[in-house]
């Protein structure tokens, strides 16, 4: 079973080179963030060409989730629970059917936090905590439970080309990262790193000052899992390629295969 994420940074920007992935990759379950488009707006049908059921969480405009799956997607759950007043599009829940189990799938677009002293940051680092409440609440359960998506955390000053020049950015400030690590102190495993400690383990190159031609990059895409999910994983990758193709996001897929 191959699971994905990706920012794709728009779905009507990007849908071809979406739809030319999905053939190469072929992933089972593909979690997108960043859609930017309401549910009723959004372009189900040439996923479900491919032969995916989709399930989307979306606002006008800016951020909004998705769920792609080759196999139904069941008790699927909309919004991080926590804040009945948080409107914004950027957490989905579903389960799929994985051999004699299940799977549970949490795809999130986390709040980027900038710029500091605003009431941004604040607003980031509370949804990290509601997060944390979430997945401690489903850990309990003992079932593979997979969290992945656009964290907008960079771990590590590994996870940056040039660490220095992200000090004064939420994605890279001691409390960020902190409760990045409190979801693995939980006892969730982060697959990228679980699998390589390489340096320049990008997933993300901005598409100013030639970032991706120089390699400029940071790691803010992850995928958590939980013990009975990391039980299961084969192998896991970063498709760092995608980003040289015609119409890029500015981030990249990255994915994690399981046994059945």
């Amino acid at each position: 079973m191959k699971i994905a994420t990706w920012n794709i940074n728009g779905v009507k920007a990007r849908l071809e080179t979406v739809q030319e992935w999905l053939k190469e990759a072929s992933p089972d379950v593909a979690c997108f963030q960043e859609i930017k488009s309401v549910d009723e707006n959004f372009p189900r049908q040439p996923f479900e060409d491919l032969g995916y059921n989709v399930e989307t969480h979306g606002q006008k405009g800016f951020n909004g989730v998705t769920i792609l799956s080759k196999t139904p997607l069941e008790d699927v759950e909309r919004r991080l629970p926590g804040n009945d007043d948080d409107e914004q599009a950027r957490y989905i829940e579903a389960t799929v059917t994985n051999g004699d189990g299940v799977v549970r799938f949490g795809c999130l677009y986390l709040p980027n936090g900038n710029p500091l002293g605003t009431e941004k940051f604040p607003y980031k680092l509370g949804w990290m905590d509601r997060l944390l409440v979430h997945a401690e609440k489903r850990l309990a359960e003992e079932v593979p439970f997979i969290i992945l998506g656009d964290y907008n955390v960079i771990p590590d000053p590994i996870d940056a080309k040039n660490p220095e020049n992200w000090t004064d950015d939420a994605l890279f400030q001691p409390e960020s990262r902190q409760k990045f690590r409190a979801l693995t102190h939980l006892g969730m495993t982060e697959a990228i790193r679980a699998c390589t400690e390489a340096p320049e383990t990008f997933t993300f190159w901005d598409y100013q000052a030639g970032a991706w031609q120089k390699n400029n990059g940071i790691r803010i895409d992850h995928i958590l899992m939980s013990p009975q999910a990391n039980d299961k994983m084969l192998g896991c990758g970063i498709d760092k390629h995608v980003r040289g193709w015609e119409k890029p996001s500015d981030h990249v897929p990255v994915w994690v295969k399981l046994a059945a």
